[in-house]
């Protein structure tokens, strides 16, 4: 982005906001907000998540810097995960755009129906 008067998306904002704001990013991030939490802690937190699509979310935020991964030395090994400095300051830009999605869902619903109906009449 180049100023405040003029913002402009590039690749690689794209790319990061993709990894983060993309469907169970949020719901890891939701989770890890509250407490750390191993691996199959999330998959029941998250009953809608498969163990690969966790999996490829979690190497995603960890390499983004926003969680980190602790290796947790029982028998057997655990794997903890946790929210980071970085994963944190997420959450007011987060909350933001969450109460702004409440707050005009009416609306945007409204549109939507609009825009079916135009679609259905006009279609062959």
């Amino acid at each position: 982005m180049d100023t405040a008067d003029e913002v402009r998306i590039d690749a690689p904002h794209r790319e990061l906001l993709d990894q983060i704001l993309d469907k169970w990013s949020l719901s890891v991030l939701n989770e890890l907000c509250e407490r750390p939490c191993r691996f199959n802690e999330l998959r029941r937190a998250i009953p809608q998540v498969t163990q690969k699509s966790l999996t490829a979310t979690l190497r995603r935020l960890e390499r983004n810097g926003v969680i980190e991964r602790e290796v947790v030395s029982t028998r057997p090994v655990a794997v903890r995960y946790r929210i980071t400095p970085l994963g944190k300051s997420l959450r007011h830009p987060i909350d933001v755009l969450l109460a702004w999605a409440s707050q005009n869902l009416p609306a945007i619903d409204h549109a939507r129906e609009m825009f079916d109906t135009r679609e259905e009449s006009t279609a062959p």
